[in-house]
């Protein structure tokens, strides 16, 4: 196709409305792809041919692009209103979630453009807010198979979800993705189209394959495929309302959160988490209660609301006190919630600058995690916790804190251990040129982790 030679007015004019360079612009497009597991290159004079019409982005491009002015504007551009005409840019989306979670995992499987086109969106953060549960559930149940489903098919997918998690947690989210998203698209997804012996039975099954598509979200979202791990967490949601439209919806809704406010993205997190508690107060235990607390106080913090963020973190301290159920298998996936609360808890003080209490949180999480079965749990929280004692001017104890987490991660195919590798690198470089024991070792493995 030759390139076009029409100027784009609706880019420039865009452009000129967000009130940013073309190379501020290209840095947003650079670090958008970044969170999406992509390196571009993209640079000012890249933006410069789209606005005159001699290039058009090529790839996901269009929508980090998209997705950069979003940011830039506080509202929602497509693709389309850039005059991009992106085609397939935006995969067509289903209403029906178990078509879609086939959809998912067959493109895992077969490496289709479905899931090579997905881009983490700000918007895609609300889309429980606007969700119409209602309309799909009646769909769901007008499309109906005649087999019939037992609750041994149940079992199975619950065994097979919690296998692949404990393995996750020691191997990290490259380990048995395919075979996970394979099993989702071929048995597990399907199951829900049969007919159940009863509305428990039924829930039961959406509730084990909404875990099932959760754990895939995971996944992609430790392998640093935020795209494809936000559409998974979505078709989990939808999932989860069939299940249980409070309790477990509420969780994937601090999914969607979480995943944001892991990429810096705070927009809509605040109102998510809120709408999560409304749904599962008073019908969740103490454990999952805690969990949507401690959420609620990292939107919080990281929108420089500080004074709620102290609020929540209250909350969260008061909810874990109840004994008051068994946790659900939806919110016991994050492991003991006395471990996450107190993790969260230094995340939440990190973005309130209180590093000394942060390390008291991360030194807390270290007792509440088993080693072995949350050995990645335990590396990423040695790589946080050197990080507050650097900010201490405690290079020693960083040093050794950061050593320790090296040896954990051997082994893991997870990036978010890489990130957390290269995020020493400038500050070993300095402890380098100061002479501190240890610091030149721990760079050289530093370089040969991320070789």
């Amino acid at each position: 196709m030759p390139a076009p030679t029409d100027a784009n007015s609706r880019l420039l004019e865009t452009i000129h409305e967000a009130g940013c360079t073309y190379e501020a612009l290209a840095g947003d497009v650079r670090r958008i792809a970044a969170e999406n597991g992509e390196l571009l290159q993209t640079n000012k004079s890249a933006v410069s041919h789209w606005v005159k019409g001699t290039r058009t982005p090529s790839g996901q491009t269009g929508q980090y692009l998209a997705e950069a002015l979003s940011r830039r504007l506080g509202s929602i551009v497509t693709p389309t209103e850039l005059g991009l005409h992106p085609g397939d840019i935006e995969p067509a989306c289903t209403g029906d979630p178990v078509t879609t979670a086939s959809d998912l995992g067959r493109a895992d499987v077969e490496r289709r453009r479905f899931l090579a086109i997905a881009a983490f969106t700000t918007a895609g953060v609300a889309m429980p807010l606007l969700h119409d549960h209602e309309a799909t559930s009646r769909m769901l149940r007008a499309r109906v198979g005649r087999s019939f489903v037992g609750a041994e098919d149940v079992d199975v997918v619950r065994q097979i979800t919690a296998a692949f998690s404990a393995a996750d947690e020691r191997l990290g989210g490259g380990h048995g993705l395919t075979t996970v998203t394979a099993y989702l698209a071929d048995t597990a997804a399907p199951i829900l189209r049969g007919r159940f012996h009863s509305e428990l039975l039924r829930q039961a099954a959406f509730g084990a394959v909404a875990e099932l598509a959760y754990l895939a979200g995971w996944k992609h979202h430790d392998l640093g495929h935020e795209g494809a791990a936000q559409r998974y967490y979505q078709v989990g949601y939808q999932l989860a309302c069939e299940a249980d439209p409070h309790g477990h919806a509420a969780w994937m809704m601090r999914a969607l959160a979480h995943q944001a406010l892991s990429l810096k993205q705070p927009h809509h997190c605040v109102d998510l988490v809120e709408g999560a508690l409304q749904r599962g107060l008073g019908r969740v235990d103490g454990q999952t209660e805690a969990l949507l607390h401690i959420t609620h106080a990292r939107a919080f913090a990281a929108s420089n609301e500080n004074a709620s963020a102290a609020r929540a973190l209250l909350a969260a301290e008061d909810a874990l006190l109840r004994d008051d159920g068994p946790q659900p298998s939806y919110s016991r996936v994050s492991g003991p919630a006395a471990g996450t609360v107190a993790s969260h808890t230094a995340r939440t003080l990190t973005d309130l600058a209180d590093h000394i209490g942060t390390e008291q949180q991360h030194r807390d999480a270290l007792t509440r995690w088993d080693p072995q079965k949350y050995k990645r749990v335990h590396a990423l929280t040695h790589a946080d916790l050197g990080d507050s004692l650097a900010a201490q001017a405690r290079a020693d104890e960083a040093v050794a804190a950061w050593t320790q987490a090296l040896a954990l991660m051997e082994g893991m195919t997870s990036d978010r251990t890489r990130k957390a590798i290269t995020s020493i690198r400038s500050t070993l470089a300095v402890y380098q040129r100061r002479r501190v024991p240890g610091a030149a070792d721990l760079a050289r493995r530093a370089r040969e982790a991320l070789a």
